[in-house]
């Protein structure tokens, strides 16, 4: 029996090498937002469980927590910004 042609497959040529694509989005401040806000924000409680409530703002208590978890949530918003 005669044996069929072989198809030869056509050598991979690959394709041009197109631009690069500069994928700058101008937030370089976002980072640096975003981790100033969560320092800020640790700092704030920090500082006011070591002074035993006398710092930052005395007069409103406790409520100088809710203020750093607040930088703190302003971080975590800031953050989905981010890419």
């Amino acid at each position: 029996m005669p044996k069929s042609r072989i198809r030869k497959k056509s050598d991979y040529t690959p394709p041009p090498t197109a631009t690069a694509v500069k994928l700058s989005s101008g937030r370089s401040w976002i980072a640096p937002l975003m981790l100033a806000l969560f320092l800020v924000g640790l700092v704030w409680i920090v500082v006011y469980y070591v002074t035993n409530s006398s710092w930052p703002i005395h007069h409103i208590g406790n409520w100088n927590i809710v203020i750093g978890f607040v930088f703190i949530a302003g971080g975590f918003g800031v953050s989905t910004q981010w890419k």
